[in-house]
């Protein structure tokens, strides 16, 4: 394979989990803080995809020293351990929006959530693009696949955007509960996927795939 294709798919693999860290540090103080459930589910959902990044990261170290086939042990481990995660990420927001729905809880602010999802629906985007022309030139399953993903966590963004700047102009309480419930389908559909990927060794997947 093309070395230098290669080593611009794993810059971008360590780009997307700097990011991840970084957003979902900041996602969850401010979410903790302002006790927005959707920016904190965000903020964990990013700490979740910084586990797949790794897995990625990984393959394409593997694809740059030799022809590689099929995933290996650690990036087996690396999507169950994904799986599981989004799992109880999916259970957490249920149970977060459920008791907020209950109480009639909510957020003191979503600016910051209004401010991140921008900058990663910008940042998502530049990712999706670029691993994508990368997988494409390289006709490479793994890196499409990862492209894909990051374009999943691109449509997520959107979904924090709308319901902070909802909340932001109209104060209605549910509506943060309501976004925390679409980052957990989202979340729920990711660890089905990362669990589907676990069943073989192959590395093919679809413009589904995530």
């Amino acid at each position: 394979m093309n070395t230098k294709l290669l080593n611009r798919a794993y810059i971008l693999s360590l780009i997307t989990i700097f990011y991840n860290l970084v957003e979902g540090g900041v996602a969850t103080f401010y979410g903790a803080q302002d006790e927005t459930l959707a920016l904190f589910g965000f903020g964990l959902d990013s700490f979740v995809e910084v586990l797949s990044g790794i897995g990625i990261a990984h393959m394409i170290w593997r694809m740059k020293r030799f022809e590689v086939s099929k995933r290996d042990s650690f990036e087996r481990t690396a999507l169950k351990v994904t799986g599981s995660a989004f799992y109880l990420l999916t259970a957490g927001l249920i149970l977060g929006a459920t008791s907020s729905l209950y109480h009639g809880s909510k957020p003191e602010t979503t600016m910051i959530g209004i401010v991140l999802s921008v900058l990663s629906i910008l940042t998502m985007y530049f990712l999706y693009k670029a691993k994508l022309d990368v997988g494409h030139k390289l006709n490479s399953a793994p890196i499409i696949s990862d492209a894909n993903c990051t374009k999943t966590c691109f449509y997520l963004s959107f979904i924090l955007l709308g319901s902070s700047l909802a909340y932001e102009i109209f104060s209605i309480p549910y509506i943060d509960a309501i976004g925390s419930l679409g980052i957990a389908w989202y979340a729920f559909k990711e660890g089905k996927e990362a669990f589907e990927k676990t069943k073989g060794n192959g590395l093919s997947c679809n413009d589904n795939c995530c």
